[in-house]
């Protein structure tokens, strides 16, 4: 079946298709009832099925006789280690875990918070949380004791499961001190926190409340798996909200399940025993979806990755854990990608290994410039498919299925929209638009299983944040637009959009123009105030290596470029040249705290901001530049 077909029949018999896809599935009990509306009035899918999570990623296929294979392959160049992890090996770890879980009290409907480095004790605590029906909400490890204080707040955990601490590249990060520092800020207090001390020489602060993880596992006894209903939460993860306090994502089990091994086949196209890499942490949807569940639901084995793109140890990382574990589809941000490039603009360290067996690269994570998609398609001579989905949607939206009918790519889209995912493009009155024009990309009801099905403790924002905006839709936040093909074209979140002398302006187009540079390794574009015109976009660009013209010469350069392209109305004529830019820890570039600065508004630093020091370096150079309250 082409991708036409096999999408307009997800659209127009959505309760068909999604049975097919679910019988797919080894379950305790098939559902009857497909899909139905809650309490809530929000549609859920396989509401009287019964299965598990824990079960179907590791003992259905040791029932099938794969126990043998490899589940999982950690690769920490932080710590020069390398283990394989069969499935009978994750097993024995999971089961014992989650019996030592069950001999804490904790029991299904409990939540249990999961704060670790990526090492396999992270995936297992994840698995024995599930396997019980304990609802996990992972932590990514780079929070702040304040963040992980919010969390401990709103999900009320019985437990926290941590470690010793963290590595990244050279440096410790002190997760044990960190847990005992947001318990204290925290008013609802955990009764145990579990330790597994990696034995780095870190000390380890004692409490009345620690448990030691191997001692845990080593005592207590193996559990089978519970039977769930497919409607039972699998797990809490939290998103930013536009409030400052976080959104608690709530995650059925079998609508994710279903997804999720659709998906692996479908929009992935990996057959069951390859190698996957998603080249992320389980902190993020992205670890929970494609390090952790996914892979392991389809057999396939998963790389487990403790390091960076570059320094651990060099730019050719990457490349070498394709090649030595038999990558067949990886799948990481083009942050990393532009990394790799700056560090290496040829590609000349790709060619140290033999990456042939890699058939496809996706990206995604945030916006993939045209510069980037083109270098990667050029130096790994596979298909490099972009695609787009969020937190919320817990996997892709909008993608080329590759497992269906590999679509043309057109760089600047995300694909077409996924099987189940009925995308539209809406004005302010929530019409849709005709082909080329932007406005507010939003899904009409009823999302496929896998996406979110409330937030955690606040149905009311829920429905204010993702369905009140345009009554019969999830709206996503995002602003974009549809070709006359139907290709996807994610231009930012609508907050991107600026006004400059009343024309609203993407200052994600600006930026896809400015990254294209040839001598632009990074960059970022964003709305700075203006007395004149309401706003104006200032360019923020990090440089290659060794490059040959001056800088003033590359500013007008782009400058130009982006005249040319837009026009005189985008006003575009500030460039900055910086060293770097302000990141998320999972490389997403702080463009709201760069003009929150620019313009003096008040701010605050993000926890998970990669290095707090490139604040004052900006600061200083707008300075320098007489950019915003500096002038």
């Amino acid at each position: 079946m082409n991708y036409h077909d096999l999408y307009q029949e997800s659209i127009q018999h959505p309760a068909k298709f999604w049975k097919n896809q679910a019988l797919q599935l080894d379950w305790f009990k098939a559902p009857d009832i497909i899909v139905s509306d809650d309490k809530f009035n929000y549609n859920q899918w396989f509401e009287d099925g019964q299965l598990n999570l824990s079960y179907l990623c590791i003992d259905k296929h040791i029932k099938d006789g794969f126990g043998t294979q490899n589940a999982i392959i950690f690769d920490s160049p932080v710590t020069n280690t390398k283990q394989h992890i069969t499935f009978n090996k994750l097993h024995y770890q999971v089961s014992k875990l989650a019996g030592g879980l069950q001999s804490l009290g904790l029991k299904k409907g409990d939540t249990c918070i999961i704060y670790m480095p990526m090492i396999p004790q992270a995936l297992y605590a994840m698995l024995a949380c599930v396997r019980i029906g304990v609802i996990h909400s992972v932590v990514f490890g780079g929070f702040a004791p304040h963040e992980l204080a919010i969390r401990i707040n709103d999900c009320k955990p019985k437990a926290i499961i941590t470690a010793s601490n963290g590595v990244e590249i050279e440096k410790i990060i002190p997760y044990k001190p960190f847990v005992d520092e947001a318990i204290a800020k925290a008013d609802y207090k955990p009764t145990n926190v579990i330790v597994f001390d990696r034995e780095l020489g870190v000390e380890i602060p004692k409490k009345d409340y620690d448990i030691d993880y191997i001692d845990l596992v080593e005592k207590s006894p193996s559990v089978a798996a519970v039977s769930l209903e497919s409607t039972h939460p699998s797990y809490i993860l939290y998103t930013s909200g536009t409030t400052g306090t976080p959104k608690g994502i709530i995650r059925d089990t079998g609508g994710y399940a279903t997804a999720l091994k659709f998906s692996m086949k479908y929009i992935y196209g990996l057959d069951e025993g390859e190698t996957f890499w998603a080249a992320s942490d389980v902190g993020w949807v992205v670890g929970h979806s494609y390090i952790v569940y996914g892979p392991l639901l389809n057999r396939n084995t998963t790389i487990l990755f403790e390091g960076k793109p570059i320094k651990t140890p060099d730019a050719s990382t990457f490349w070498r854990v394709i090649s030595e574990h038999d990558v067949k589809v990886m799948f990481t941000a083009p942050t990393a990608i532009r990394a790799i490039k700056k560090e290496d603009p040829e590609g000349e360290m790709i060619q140290q290994f033999d990456i042939s067996c890699l058939k496809h690269q996706f990206l995604a994570g945030e916006r993939c410039d045209v510069a980037t998609l083109t270098w990667t398609e050029e130096k790994l001579k596979v298909p490099v498919i972009d695609h787009w989905w969020q937190t919320e949607s817990g996997w892709p939206m909008v993608a080329n299925m590759v497992g269906v009918e590999l679509q043309p790519v057109r760089p600047g889209s995300a694909g077409v929209p996924v099987c189940g995912y009925d995308i539209q493009v809406l004005n302010e009155e929530g019409h849709e638009v005709a082909a080329g024009v932007e406005g507010f990309v939003a899904v009409k009801l009823p999302l496929p299983p896998g996406t979110l099905t409330n937030l955690w403790g606040n149905p009311d924002r829920f429905k204010f944040g993702y369905l009140n905006r345009f009554p019969g839709y999830y709206f996503s936040g995002d602003g974009g637009y549809k070709d006359e093909d139907g290709y996807v074209f994610i231009t930012g979140r609508v907050d991107d959009i600026i006004n400059v002398a009343g024309h609203r302006l993407s200052t994600a187009e600006m930026e896809e123009i400015v990254a294209s540079h040839k001598l632009v390794a990074e960059c970022a574009v964003f709305g700075v105030h203006c007395d004149l015109k309401g706003q104006k976009p200032l360019g923020l660009i990090v440089l290659k290596s060794d490059v040959g013209l001056n800088e003033q010469t590359i500013q007008k350069e782009i400058i130009q470029d982006v005249r040319h392209e837009i026009g005189a109305v985008a006003s575009f004529r500030d460039v900055l040249v910086v060293q770097r830019l302000p990141k998320t820890r999972s490389g997403k570039i702080l463009r709201k705290l760069l003009r929150d600065i620019a313009d003096e508004q008040q701010y605050n630093i993000p926890s998970t901001i990669d290095d707090i020091s490139i604040i004052a370096e900006i600061r200083s150079v707008y300075q320098a530049q007489n950019i915003g309250i500096y002038k």
